[in-house]
């Protein structure tokens, strides 16, 4: 199940989503205040110390509210001495216990710190291996079991003014929801909501909520159905928004803005994090990219109270094909380029006034040779309808959102041979383009459409973040049959990596391997950042393969469920293997553990020499 999005027509409308202000400790989450960065430690709890000088250097680089493991009773007790060394030394930002399976340990945690994050998926609820089927009895029994065994943590939250983020994760839903709704966006949604009216019940209010995945485009839509059934129900609450297991590097920064920034352009979101398998302190810097951008812009948003249009039903959001562009076929990639050395892949060149020999061009109309198969004509909206210069095959048309009106959209709506490039000159141009293209679809005018979006930008993490949100907004809908990123002072070579990198991340076109590995926090089993670096050297030549590197039995096993083959901390030192959901291998010596990786790699016919 998808959300029923909906989108307004009007180019300067904006409003975030209207949530109560909850208050962990001294920072106010929600309302009219701004989007707040956290983090997580990745000591050992019990070591006081070594967590407290991290918890200082993330606060130092921007942090703002600081989560830490508490898998044990001894380390949710410990968590009384790292709070006062750092009121001790100055510090005031609150603290944020991270609990699963056991009550207890929240219980006690909920009395020193100033939020506790549970999971509904493991939090007082069971999985039950043998059991395959839940009837109604047994559905309302285990939820009202729940009830019962989280009363005491509400009653001592009430108590202490500790807030609870209910965070559920597509890795670590219950036995009885996955058999109800699925593996699903709609099953993390249940899994929330079930919690969230527990609480109602029991009047407290002091909630934060999240849904988190490693697929971008589940998470996008997790939240926005979330959002349709906090509307639907009349309650709300703040939202922490983030891209589960995205991974290091590159990648990394751009699985986390091609989701947190789509959903941040909507007005969703009121704290984030960007997880990374990276040392904690590298997460703050591509959080506050994503959170400064979106200040005081100006732009429309589905969350505005004007006219609007919903899209009920997928097979709306299909266009037609033109020469294997739009439809079906994976999104096409285009960069501007004046010769044919500096690039491999992109699917079509822009070079202006000039072919490249033996590359697939667009070259502007007055430069066209109609007589090179391999070069396409570029038009503006004025000069198509009037040209006798067209290709019988293929006409990319360039529209700004502001130049084109009924009569050219009648005019061209059913030629087989045309292709929308949208570019805009708003401030916010993703939003403008994904406004024309619904227009479009909405009058009948089923072209495909390219994104086309230009950077005036000089700092490289900026551009990665602008453009893989911009991306992420209209694509995790089913907008866009290609994009065309167009930075000034940019080599295309790194654009066009770019390009493919985000097409990647929300799942649209497999171009290479690609990795699953969870953020470092307290309960990883091993060094996974240097795991995973050396499982990316060994491994990144296998195109079209999904491997995960995961530190623990957590969200490990069900986050990387789509993955070929999996790696998974199972104890100190102690690696479990998988090929795809199975099990195949367990508890290996980490020193051996890669070497069995490639083994089982080899052994299932999914290896290739370099």
């Amino acid at each position: 199940m998808r959300p029923n999005y909906t989108f307004c027509n009007s180019l300067y409308s904006y409003k975030r989503l209207d949530t109560p202000t909850v208050y962990v400790g001294n920072v106010p989450i929600g309302g009219k205040y701004p989007v707040r960065i956290q983090s997580m430690t990745n000591t050992n709890t019990l070591f006081t110390d070594a967590t407290v000088e991290q918890c200082i250097r993330l606060i130092n680089c921007g942090c703002e509210l600081v989560r830490i493991t508490t898998p044990g009773i001894h380390e949710a007790e410990n968590l009384i001495h790292i709070k006062k060394e750092l009121r001790l030394r100055g510090y005031n930002t609150p603290i944020i216990a991270d609990v699963h399976f056991n009550s207890e340990v929240a219980e006690v945690a909920a009395k020193i710190v100033e939020k506790v994050r549970i999971n509904p998926g493991n939090y007082c609820d069971r999985k039950i291996a043998w059991k395959t089927n839940y009837s109604d009895k047994d559905y309302t029994d285990e939820v009202e079991r729940i009830n019962n065994r989280i009363t005491p943590l509400i009653k001592i939250c009430r108590q202490y003014g500790t807030a609870i983020r209910i965070g559920s994760n597509h890795g670590s839903l219950s036995d009885r929801i996955v058999f109800r709704y699925g593996n699903t966006a709609l099953g993390m949604v249940e899994s929330v909501i079930e919690f969230v009216r527990i609480f109602q019940y029991h009047n407290f209010d002091n909630l934060v909520l999240s849904l988190k995945s490693n697929n971008v485009n589940m998470m996008v839509d997790a939240y926005h159905l979330l959002v349709e059934r906090m509307k639907s129900e009349n309650f709300s609450y703040p939202l922490h928004i983030g891209v589960t297991e995205a991974g290091s590097g590159s990648e990394g920064r751009i699985k986390s803005a091609a989701g947190i920034g789509a959903l941040l352009d909507d007005g969703i979101g009121d704290t984030i994090r960007v997880s990374l398998s990276e040392k904690p302190e590298a997460e703050i810097p591509p959080a506050k990219i994503l959170g400064r951008r979106n200040k005081d812009l100006n732009y429309p948003s589905p969350l505005s109270d004007i006219t609007t249009h919903s899209f009920t039903n997928d097979d709306e959001l299909v266009t037609d094909e033109v020469e294997k562009i739009g439809k079906y076929n994976v999104p096409i990639v285009i960069v501007s380029a004046n010769d044919g050395n500096d690039f491999n892949e992109a699917d079509f060149v822009f070079s202006g006034s000039k072919a490249i020999p033996g590359r697939k061009c667009i070259v502007d109309v007055q430069d066209w040779d109609p007589s090179d198969e391999l070069s396409f004509p570029l038009f503006r909206a004025n000069q198509y309808l009037s040209s006798s210069k067209k290709s019988p095959s293929l006409n990319f048309i360039l529209i700004s959102t502001i130049s084109f009106g009924q009569f050219f959209m009648s005019s061209i709506m059913n030629d087989p041979t045309v292709v929308f490039i949208i570019e805009s000159v708003q401030r916010h141009a993703a939003i403008d383009i994904r406004s024309v293209m619904i227009r479009l679809l909405t009058e009948g005018c089923k072209r495909p459409s390219i994104i086309k979006i230009s950077y005036n930008l000089d700092i490289w993490e900026q551009i990665q973040s602008f453009a893989a949100s911009d991306v992420g907004l209209i694509m995790t809908m089913g907008l866009g049959a290609g994009i065309w990123l167009d930075v000034e002072n940019s080599q295309p070579s790194h654009i066009e990596k770019i390009s493919f990198e985000i097409l990647q991340a929300i799942g649209k076109r497999i171009v290479k391997t690609e990795y699953i590995s969870c953020p470092t926090c307290g309960r990883t089993s091993f060094s996974l950042i240097e795991t995973i670096d050396r499982v990316k050297q060994l491994t990144s030549h296998l195109k079209g393969l999904k491997i995960a590197v995961m530190g623990c039995v957590v969200n490990g096993p069900g986050e990387m469920a789509d993955a070929n083959y999996g790696y998974v901390g199972s104890s100190r030192g102690k690696i479990n293997l998988y090929k795809g959901k199975e099990l195949v291998k367990h508890n290996i010596d980490e020193a051996n553990a890669l070497d069995e990786l490639i083994n089982l790699i080899k052994d299932n016919g999914d290896w290739k020499d370099i």
